[in-house]
């Protein structure tokens, strides 16, 4: 077993990516002033918005076809399409974008239809500045849970069609996920290997070596990378190039691929 790490080998690094650094969000209400006054306070609120605006919900619609956007804020009370009209279109083509309902008509009824077509949250305009902060703050919010659960989306299906074997152990070190990559190096199936320990993949002799010498060097040096041997379903020893880190709650990645004859 080679504890030293391999010019060449699995680079965990590599999947962190930058957030954005800015959000375009699009505002629409059929009330050009308030239009104008709202950006100006939401961009003043958040350095991160760029406010794009339109008067109507066509035109609204017509923005979100052609351009990217990282949100919308619409008023409720608007002619020929009103606001949850607005945001039922939306849902049809943008499931997940964060949609503030922003209005000066307010009543539980509103609300609850709201709710019941995929609001993101709703709010009332007020006379107050602070109706603007409060604005801000729930849309940057949802926003940030937006891209959170993209990335997440964008991650797993990277993760499942990498070459790489990738796995994700709890902190008792049982499989809570691998790839089709994983259990393909590792020659078992999935179900197999959810809900198992790391333990079983291993020759006996090597088990402790790995508590004592691997598992401890993990959260001291940030990670670990060198080669182990894997025992296959069907008796067969490979050797494994092999990554190992820990994420902020305690899980462990493990990332593997099997190294071939001229690299041994």
């Amino acid at each position: 077993m080679n504890s030293e790490s391999r010019q060449g080998g699995l680079d965990i690094d590599e999947v962190v990516r930058p957030p954005t650094d800015t959000y375009r969000i699009l505002h629409v209400d059929d009330d050009s002033e308030w239009l104008d006054l709202a950006s100006t306070f939401l961009e003043r609120e958040q350095e991160c918005f760029k406010i794009v605006t339109e008067l109507s919900a066509s035109d609204g619609l017509e923005r979100l076809k052609n351009e990217e956007f990282d949100g919308a804020i619409s008023d409720y009370e608007m002619p020929e399409v009103d606001g949850l009209e607005f945001l039922s279109d939306v849902r049809k083509q943008y499931p997940d974008l964060p949609f503030i309902l922003f209005t000066g008509k307010g009543s539980e009824e509103i609300a609850s239809e709201a709710i019941s077509a995929g609001v993101t949250d709703y709010l009332q305009k007020r006379g107050s500045s602070d109706c603007y902060s409060l604005l801000a703050n729930r849309l940057l919010n949802a926003i940030d849970r937006y891209h959170a659960n993209q990335q997440m989306v964008h991650a797993f299906k990277a993760i499942e069609t990498a070459r790489e074997g990738i796995s994700l152990l709890d902190e008792d070190g049982y499989f809570l996920y691998v790839n089709e990559a994983f259990a393909k190096t590792a020659g078992y199936s999935r179900d197999d290997l959810l809900d198992n320990h790391w333990e079983f993949l291993y020759p006996e002799d090597d088990v402790d070596i790995i508590y004592d010498e691997i598992l401890p060097t993990v959260p001291v040096e940030g990670r670990w990378s060198g080669v182990t041997t894997y025992v296959r379903k069907d008796g067969d020893r490979i050797q494994v190039d092999h990554a190992l880190t820990y994420t902020e709650d305690g899980t462990l990645i493990c990332l593997i691929r099997e190294v071939s004859d001229h690299e041994t």
